[in-house]
C-alpha cells in the first residue's frame, strides 16, 4: 500500500511555476553561477481597495516629505547628531554629509541633483490599520520582482486556474496593477535624459549601478537594466572598488567613467553598511575611508544620484522617530499642507527614543510584546522582538541609546485561507501567512517622475506570521502580489 502523501498542488504545475520564475529572472544567483526561484506564493493576498487606495494616496505625500527633508541640510545635521556618535557607520554619513553641505566656508560644493528612489514599507495592522514598518532610501531594490509577482500570478490564473481558484481568498477580488519596473526605469530614463539635456549631449544617456561584489541578488537588477535599455538607456555596473580608480571629472562638473564617458544618473545597491567600504588590501588607518570618498566625489557633479548621502541620513530609523513624534503643523517646514500631514501622520506607528526614563518605563509597565526594538541597520536582522529587547536594553551603554528606536509592534491580518509557499521546488502549506507591502515611489529635484503621480509600484513580502524575519533574501518571505476587494 502506497502511504506516501499526496501533495497539495500537483508536482507539474510546481515544476511549471518554478520554470517560469526563472525563465523570468525572478531568481537569485547561486555561488557556483547557476540560478535558483526566489521563493513565491501560489496566490495572492487579498487587501480592501479602501486601504490600498488610502496607501497611494499617502506614500507620494511621505516621499515629498523625505525628498525635502533630505535637502534641508541644517535640519539633519542638527537633528541626527547624537544618532551619528551612537551610531558608527552613521557617524561616516555624517561627516561626509559636513564635508558636503556644513558651513559655508566648505571646500566642497554638491552638484549632485535628488533623485529618490524609494520603497515605503507598511503592515495592516489588524487593530491600527495600514502603518509604516520603514523608509528605504538606499538600495531599495525588488520592485522588478513585484511586478514579477503580479505578472505569475495573472500566469497562474489563466494557465491553471483550478489551482488559482482552490488557493485564493476571494475568486471575484481583482489583481491590482503593479508596473513596478517599467515605471521605475520610466523615472530613471526620464532623470537620465534631464541630465543630458543639461549638458546639450546628444549622446546614449547613461545609468551606473553601484553594485556589491559577488552578489546574489542580481537578475532583480538585470530586470531594471533590460527595461531601461528598452528605453534608449545605457547601463554599467560598477564597485566602489572598481570606482575608485575609474571616475573623473569633466567639463562643467560632468561626471565620467572610464571606457565609458558621461555619467547621468548614478543608482546605489551598495553602500547602506560598511562592509560595501571595506577593501583589505588598501591597509587603511581609518576604516572604509577611501571608498566611501567616492560618494563625496560622486556628489560633487552635476550628476542625478540615489541615494544621496543626505537622503541615506532622510530615510534612517531615527528621522523616522522624529517625524513620528513631532507635531503635524511642523510639516510645514517642507512644504506639507496640514491636510498632507495628517495624512502622513496617520500610517505612522509610535516610536519612542531610548533613554534611562522609556527603559525604566518599558522594564516597569509595558506590554513588551507590543512593541519592536530597532537599530539603524538596513536589511533583516536589525530588529529585537519581547522579552529579548528588556535583556538587549541593559546591554546597551548609554552612548548607544541614540542608535535604537522603539516602535510599536504591528500584528497585520493573517490570511483568512491557508497557502502554498514554493521555495527550492517543494511547497509547503502556510496557515498564518502575513504580508508586507512596499511602495515604490520615484522624485526628481522634488517633483514626480513617473507616469503615475510620483507612484511606482508595489512589492509584497509574505511569511508566517510566527516568523519574525520576513526578507526575500535574508529571511523566511516569499514573493507575492495583491488582490482587491470592495
Amino acid at each position: 500500500m502506497n502511504t506516501e502523501k499526496k501533495p497539495f498542488v500537483s508536482q507539474q504545475i510546481i515544476e511549471d511555476a518554478c520554470e517560469w520564475a526563472i525563465m523570468h529572472g525572478v531568481a537569485f544567483r547561486q555561488a557556483d553561477n547557476t540560478a535558483r526561484h526566489c521563493p513565491f506564493s501560489i496566490a495572492p493576498m487579498t487587501i480592501e481597495r479602501d486601504v490600498y487606495n488610502h496607501l497611494l494616496m499617502v506614500t507620494p505625500l511621505i516621499t515629498k516629505l523625505i525628498n525635502n527633508v533630505s535637502e534641508d541640510h541644517e535640519f539633519l545635521q542638527a537633528s541626527l547628531s547624537s544618532m551619528a556618535k551612537a551610531d558608527p557607520f552613521f557617524g561616516l554619513l555624517m561627516s561626509l554629509h559636513q564635508q558636503l553641505h556644513g558651513d559655508a566656508g566648505n571646500k566642497l560644493v554638491a552638484e549632485r541633483q535628488p533623485l529618490l528612489l524609494m520603497r515605503t514599507d507598511f503592515m495592516d495592522d489588524r487593530q491600527h490599520g495600514a502603518k509604516v514598518i520603514e523608509f528605504n532610501g538606499i538600495a531599495a531594490g525588488m520592485g522588478p520582482f513585484g511586478q514579477r509577482a503580479a505578472e505569475f500570478h495573472s500566469f497562474m490564473k489563466h494557465q491553471w486556474p483550478e489551482t488559482y481558484n482552490q488557493w485564493i481568498e476571494d475568486p471575484s477580488a481583482i489583481s491590482a496593477d503593479n508596473h513596478g519596473l517599467e515605471q521605475l526605469a520610466y523615472g530613471i530614463a526620464t532623470t537620465a535624459r534631464a541630465i543630458k539635456t543639461d549638458f546639450s549631449d546628444q549622446s546614449k544617456p547613461t545609468f551606473l549601478m553601484v553594485i556589491q561584489k559577488n552578489e546574489d541578488n542580481v537578475y532583480d537588477q538585470h530586470l531594471l537594466e533590460i527595461e531601461l535599455q528598452k528605453q534608449g538607456i545605457r547601463t554599467v555596473r560598477r564597485t566602489f572598488e572598481q570606482l575608485s580608480t575609474q571616475l573623473s571629472s569633466g567639463e562643467n562638473k560632468r561626471l565620467l567613467l572610464e571606457n565609458v564617458g558621461a555619467v547621468d544618473v548614478v543608482y546605489l545597491r551598495a553602500g547602506y553598511q560598511y562592509e560595501d567600504y571595506f577593501a583589505p588590501e588598501l591597509n587603511e588607518p581609518v576604516c572604509c575611508h577611501t571608498l566611501s570618498q567616492i560618494r563625496l566625489f560622486i556628489e560633487q557633479h552635476h550628476v542625478a544620484v540615489n541615494a544621496t548621502i543626505s537622503q541615506q541620513l532622510a530615510t534612517s530609523k531615527s528621522m523616522q522617530m522624529l517625524l513620528t513624534m513631532m507635531p503635524d503643523t511642523e510639516y510645514a517646514r517642507w512644504g506639507l499642507t496640514l491636510e498632507e500631514a495628517q495624512l502622513v501622520k496617520s500610517v505612522l506607528a509610535e516610536m519612542k527614543p531610548i533613554n534611562t526614563q522609556t527603559i525604566d518605563w518599558f522594564t516597569t509597565e509595558a506590554d513588551q510584546n507590543q512593541w519592536v526594538l530597532k537599530n539603524q541597520g538596513e536589511g533583516g536582522g536589525h530588529c529585537i522582538f519581547g522579552q529579548d529587547i528588556a535583556k538587549k536594553l541593559t546591554q546597551l551603554a548609554p552612548e548607544e541609546y541614540d542608535a535604537w528606536a522603539l516602535m510599536q509592534r504591528l500584528y497585520p491580518h493573517e490570511r483568512d485561507a491557508p497557502t502554498i509557499a514554493v521555495r527550492d521546488g517543494e511547497q509547503t502549506l502556510v496557515n498564518d501567512l502575513v504580508s508586507e507591502i512596499g511602495l515604490f515611489t520615484a522624485y526628481y529635484n522634488g517633483k514626480p517622475v513617473t507616469e503615475l503621480n510620483g507612484y511606482a509600484g508595489y512589492l509584497i513580502r509574505s511569511k508566517p506570521a510566527s516568523e519574525n524575519e520576513g526578507g526575500i533574501h535574508s529571511g523566511k518571505g516569499i514573493l507575492d502580489s495583491l488582490v482587491l476587494i470592495d
